[in-house]
């Protein structure tokens, strides 16, 4: 799958998800941190799912409906974790974050949000 990880999600996470076979951008490779909605629009510009640990992210795209192709909102997750929990998530949710869901999740529970909710 096509990630685009947020600069707040451990960098040591692209690696480990890359070396599972998905194709990972990390925006803390960049210059500059360009904010949240150009890190929404830019991960739906280019079919990627939005990792991250932000709150705001998913309120963008609730409550103002910037548009994106689903969105992990990892919470609770010791950094070296972060890519063990990311991973799961796309292997039992990766048909829900197709279809644009926003999933929060923490090690004790899993919270989707349909993209038509």
């Amino acid at each position: 799958m096509k990630l685009l990880l947020d600069t707040c999600v451990w960098g040591g996470a692209k690696a480990q998800l890359v070396s599972a076979g998905h194709d990972v951008v990390w925006a803390g490779d960049w210059n500059q941190d360009p904010g949240d909605e150009a890190l929404l629009n830019q991960s739906a510009r280019e079919g990627r799912v939005l990792v991250t640990l932000d709150k705001d992210l998913g309120e963008l795209a609730v409550l103002r409906n910037v548009s994106h192709t689903g969105i992990i909102r990892l919470v609770g997750f010791r950094s070296v974790h972060q890519a063990e929990a990311c991973g799961h998530i796309l292997t039992v949710y990766g048909k829900e974050l197709a279809a644009g869901a926003l999933i929060t999740v923490d090690p004790d529970r899993v919270r989707i949000r349909p993209a038509s909710a």
